[in-house]
């Protein structure tokens, strides 16, 4: 019996170890997050409106496009914010720059080699 009293005396006099290692401070983790939270979520969502930036800048007359909604036409007239669409035979709209998805198809001086 005496020798379980020392063992429980022995183990509650003892101190736990203090804690060590990369996670030891609690903002580690949360920084650990955050790099992948960038890498995965801001970062790629950066490239892709720079991409729509450059798209939506080198907008020309003649560019046949793709607006949001699914909107197939031709540019007929590009100005400061907007761009007027040629949908159809004397049917023109005007949208947005930032509305256009997609170039399909490049007009011809753009797309001849040099």
């Amino acid at each position: 019996m005496s020798t379980l009293f020392f063992l429980a005396q022995a183990a509650a006099g003892s101190a736990p170890p203090a804690p060590g290692g990369l996670f030891a401070t609690p903002i580690v983790p949360f920084l650990c997050i955050g790099v992948i939270f960038y890498l995965l979520m801001i970062r790629p969502q950066q490239k892709k409106q720079k991409e729509h930036q450059s798209l939506v800048s080198s907008l020309k007359t003649g560019d046949k496009v793709v607006a949001c909604g699914g909107i197939h036409g031709m540019i007929a007239n590009v100005k400061d914010n907007t761009v007027i669409l040629k949908v159809a035979d004397n049917v023109k709209m005007e949208v947005d720059k930032g509305s256009i998805t997609m170039v399909a198809k490049r007009t011809d001086a753009d797309t001849e080699p040099s």
